[in-house]
């Protein structure tokens, strides 16, 4: 599959409907124009909720931004997609910290247990956060892997902030160079599409989250799909997390931010990950793509799988991502 205009325009009050396109909505996210609040100088914080501590950086802007940081070596960081938080790349952390590498992964503002600002949910400020939270770790020679909007996020951020920083990137399901349809990207999704999703969050916002994770998501929709419950409930529980305002805000950010110049000055190797039976972000207006925008980079398609492939093939991913790590 690769043309978007298949998957029709969502309703809010047809559950049926949600199931098939739903998933569009885990992209990326709004411009709005917040760009420099990240401080330059972030301060590292223990914040303390009941008997647990939790690690955050304090932006300029007084956002707290939540991050897990766990072993030594080589700096792993994990870019989580809408409207997610860390928790989902548990599997990846538990096995390249397994492996030898130090392993980060933080929760976007407005997602998990990160500030629930009413500002500054734009594609900017989510890579100037990524970039203090780098300065603040110290991190250097770092590999910086994104899923879907947290692959426009690890595009944007290595683009402009990650000179010096990073020696490798990786893109997986992501949404760039473009999710909308326009002149420039006539294969892309019509606006309707993502009005759409924004009336269903604001509708019901837990059945929407719902009716994604069971669906297009991980592929559960699909003939013969062995479905998982407990991760239906984890990415259920991990949206419920963030802030209503931040994910309706998202929903511009993933499908409206293009990252075509940024593709095009990034340096650095790059592996671009993506299923065919992507229902979220059809391969053809986005892996195929950007590879051809960037000035080292490389396509590896997987054949059937779905958007949420890290998680439903764990195991492949996983000894990818670490061939290109090491290689």
């Amino acid at each position: 599959m690769t043309s978007r205009e298949h998957f029709p325009i969502p309703a809010v009050t047809r559950r049926e409907v949600l199931l098939g396109t739903a998933a569009t909505t885990l992209a990326a996210l709004p411009i709005q124009a917040f760009a420099a609040t990240a401080s330059s100088n972030p301060i590292n914080a223990n914040i303390e909720t009941g008997s647990e501590i939790m690690s955050s950086i304090t932006t300029k802007d007084g956002a707290q931004i939540f991050y897990k940081d766990w072993g030594s070596g080589q700096p792993i960081v994990f870019h989580h997609g809408w409207p997610l938080s860390a928790d989902d790349w548990d599997n990846q952390m538990l096995f390249f910290l397994g492996k030898g590498f130090r392993v980060i992964a933080h929760d976007r503002r407005g997602h998990g247990r990160s500030s629930q600002t009413s500002g500054g949910n734009d594609m900017d400020t989510y890579a100037a956060d990524v970039a203090a939270l780098a300065e603040a770790l110290d991190l250097h020679d770092a590999v910086h892997i994104g899923h879907s909007t947290g692959g426009g996020e690890v595009t944007r951020y290595v683009a402009r902030h990650g000179r010096g920083r990073v020696a490798k990137a990786v893109l997986i399901s992501a949404i760039p160079p473009v999710m909308v349809k326009s002149d420039k990207n006539p294969g892309g999704l019509p606006i309707e599409v993502f009005d759409g999703y924004r009336a269903a969050l604001a509708a019901n916002r837990a059945q929407l989250y719902l009716d994604i994770a069971s669906g297009p998501f991980y592929g559960f929709n699909r003939p013969g799909a062995t479905v998982s419950e407990g991760t239906i409930r984890n990415w259920w529980r991990q949206g419920m997390m963030g802030g209503a305002n931040a994910h309706y805000e998202c929903i511009k950010v993933f499908s409206e931010t293009d990252f075509t110049e940024d593709l095009k000055v990034i340096d650095v190797p790059v592996l671009v990950m993506h299923g065919t039976d992507d229902q979220v972000v059809p391969i053809g207006d986005s892996a195929e793509l950007s590879v051809k925008l960037l000035k080292n980079g490389k396509l590896k398609v997987y054949d059937g799988y779905p958007h949420g492939m890290f998680t439903t093939h764990a195991d492949v991913i996983n000894t990818d991502l670490l061939a290109f790590i090491k290689g």
